[in-house]
């Protein structure tokens, strides 16, 4: 993780030099401004780095959304044969550009950041006196944090820092909890209005698994955060509370720029004829409905079963018996070939009685 602490820190860094030349010291409402605005800074960079790689994870998952009345259609029609269901939805996702684990991809990115900023930001305190110039700080970026307030409440401290550490910098325990605590609240507000977004505008996945997932993000994450909240420090909590105010934003802008496809969207107002969103949603359907044609079997086709084998020509044996029906009856070679478990398990216990069957009058 030291490539991240140096690259964090060297953005961090830069946004802070850039506002201490405007800001020349100066503080307004007992806030160290410069410190503020260089948080802000490293959630634009990420924004903006991020911005391509957050909109094809919203075309990936309409394209999945557009593709689940065909994937309904394939699990129905190769239904107990999974190998061959996975190579016709990977072949299906490939002609459509569709990827499922783009979705992933954006949360993969912005961990190892937070994780990083987080690390950065609780390094300096009054009882620091080593390793204040790793990751290109310097004494004066130092001193100058660990002096730095947001309203009173130095940017290092958390909601639980002692009154004694806090007094090294003139802070009041008092404004440290109030302060960390309104964030922490608007961290948690901002948490749960992001996943909500996101959920209302997608709408409810129709798998109970994938559903299941979706009530954990909405519900699951903002209650963790309640207990965890009280150890971020104020600096972390800034970063975290403007991300998710820049991600409501971006996902409203997004969000209304690629809509649900219209089949998904059960309880969206259909669009006024002779518009372009009712172009494109009869260029959906059309879309739809050729895909589903394509899948469907064609007249007087039998529907693919995994447990049905070619028929082989019977081989003679001797006085012109058949061997493979020999083989078939016995449960021989070859008989339990491209079979289920369960076709298998029906086989045996046919097999098994009509041995006992003939013991029984051979006795």
């Amino acid at each position: 993780m030291e490539w991240a602490y140096d690259g964090v820190s060297w953005v961090l860094l830069r946004w802070h030099d850039l506002w201490s030349n405007v800001f020349d010291g100066n503080q307004a409402l007992a806030t160290d401004w410069a410190w503020v605005l260089a948080i802000v800074g490293v959630v634009i960079t990420l924004r903006v780095i991020l911005f391509p790689l957050f909109v094809k994870q919203i075309q990936s998952q309409r394209a999945m959304q557009k593709l689940a009345p065909e994937i309904k259609a394939l699990q129905e029609r190769y239904k107990g044969d999974r190998e061959t269901l996975q190579k016709e939805m990977m072949e299906l996702y490939r002609k459509e550009k569709a990827n499922p684990l783009m979705g992933c991809l954006p949360i993969l990115i912005q961990m190892p950041v937070f994780l990083a900023l987080f690390h950065v930001l609780r390094r300096p305190d009054p009882d620091q006196t080593m390793h204040h110039t790793l990751y290109g700080w310097t004494e004066s970026n130092w001193d100058t944090y660990v002096d730095a307030k947001l309203f009173g409440a130095p940017f290092w401290s958390t909601f639980l820092t002692p009154a004694d550490q806090l007094a090294k910098v003139d802070a009041s325990a008092l404004d440290v909890k109030l302060v960390a605590g309104v964030l922490g609240a608007a961290m948690i507000l901002t948490t749960f209005l992001t996943t909500r977004q996101m959920i209302l505008k997608t709408g409810w996945n129709e798998d109970p698994n994938q559903r299941m997932i979706q009530k954990v993000m909405l519900y699951g994450i903002p209650v963790i955060m309640i207990f965890s909240a009280g150890a971020f420090p104020i600096g972390v909590v800034i970063y975290w509370t403007v991300n998710n105010l820049f991600s409501l934003a971006q996902q409203q802008f997004v969000l209304h720029k690629y809509p649900p496809p219209a089949q998904n969207n059960a309880n969206a107002k259909p669009p006024k004829p002779g518009s372009k969103a009712h172009e494109k949603m009869l260029e959906e359907q059309r879309e739809a409905e050729q895909r589903r044609k394509e899948l469907a079997p064609k007249p007087g086709q039998k529907p693919k079963q995994s447990g049905q084998t070619p028929k082989a020509k019977p081989e003679s044996g001797v006085n012109g018996a058949s061997v493979n029906g020999a083989n078939a009856a016995k449960g021989g070679p070859g008989a339990g070939k491209n079979l289920s478990r369960a076709e298998r398990i029906a086989r045996a216990k046919k097999v098994s009685g009509a041995q006992q069957t003939s013991k029984k009058k051979k006795g």
